[in-house]
């Protein structure tokens, strides 16, 4: 298939999921679908995994809509950028309803066999979302950050140290 014909196959089915037609976008679909979500240790296949996650978001994000900001086509794969808003108004991965509009990105790789979407890669930002809904509080990021910089800082630090004492046993 010529890579814009999968980009058109790629919109169809993102305007099915903007719909909540969940067999709209399966329809799209090999039976075999991959999905590779990042962070996630294990690949999960097939309809009915896929099928899932799309109820999962839109039971918590009902009116999620997902906005095509970048794409590009090449040989049987096209990559997009896509924005995704909505109003977080059900249960969404243990948090309950709060009301909040969410705004946040995910960068996606599909690959295409004959036609139909044979694999997706997810790589979004679940940090924004989760702290757009109050999951996770802007403090604890900071405490994140200064955990994992504090590592590095350590770490270079120790480094440094090793290497000048190594320098200096040389001339003692």
């Amino acid at each position: 298939m010529p890579p814009s014909t999968n980009l058109n196959v790629l919109k169809q089915a993102f305007k099915h999921l903007n719909a909540g037609n969940i067999n709209g976008c399966l329809g799209l679909m090999r039976p075999d679908f991959i999905i590779n979500i990042a962070e996630m240790p294990y690949q999960k296949r097939g309809h009915d995994a896929w099928r899932k996650h799309a109820e999962i978001l839109l039971a918590g994000i009902p009116d999620a809509k997902v906005h095509v900001e970048d794409a590009i086509s090449e040989g049987d794969k096209v990559a997009v950028r896509v924005r995704i808003q909505g109003t977080h108004l059900g249960e969404f991965l243990g948090c309950p309803p709060t009301g909040k509009k969410i705004d946040y990105l995910s960068h996606e790789i599909y690959r295409f066999e004959d036609g139909k979407i044979a694999e997706e890669w997810i790589c979004s930002d679940s940090m924004t979302m989760m702290r757009q809904i109050g999951a996770l509080s802007t403090g604890r990021l900071v405490s994140m950050w200064l955990s994992g910089y504090r590592f590095w800082f350590g770490l270079g630090l120790g480094t440094v140290v090793a290497s000048v004492a190594q320098y200096a046993s040389k001339f003692l």
